[in-house]
């Protein structure tokens, strides 16, 4: 991904236009779903930290965000990790929870993060055939 923003002013924009843009390209290629898991999760590691990620390709966007990190990691705001979460899931959408397990090191507990949602993402979009159209209404 390349981007150019504001970030002479700071990151946020930024961030969260790359989680925009990832979200629409994935809503493209993905929906309407068929034929496929739907459902993902994923627990990474990364050294000491441990991050779940539970998906739906439900096509409702819904995030619940319980990554209790702050202050920086160099000059990055920590803060802008869910701003870009919340940006992907809403555009994508699809509900994404990302829970905290343990760590200490803010970009350990980040990158597993990144790699759990990537994870659970390749699950969920798995073949199925048997699956069919996964949604009692019949339609997501």
């Amino acid at each position: 991904v390349q981007c150019t923003g504001d970030t002479h002013i700071d990151d946020h924009h930024t961030v969260e236009d790359v989680g925009i843009v990832i979200g629409q390209a994935l809503r493209k290629a993905i929906y309407p779903v068929q034929s496929i898991e739907r459902f993902g999760n994923a627990t990474v590691v990364m050294d000491e930290a441990s991050v779940t990620c539970d998906i739906d390709l439900s096509n409702r966007a819904f995030l619940v965000y319980e990554l209790p990190i702050g202050g920086k990691v160099g000059t990055f705001d920590v803060e802008l990790v869910e701003e870009f979460f919340r940006a992907f899931a809403f555009n994508l959408p699809l509900t994404l929870h990302l829970i905290y397990n343990r760590g200490k090191n803010k970009h350990h507990i980040i990158e597993a993060s990144f790699k759990a949602l990537a994870v659970a993402l390749r699950r969920a979009v798995a073949v199925n055939e048997n699956a069919g159209i996964p949604s009692t209404k019949g339609v997501l």
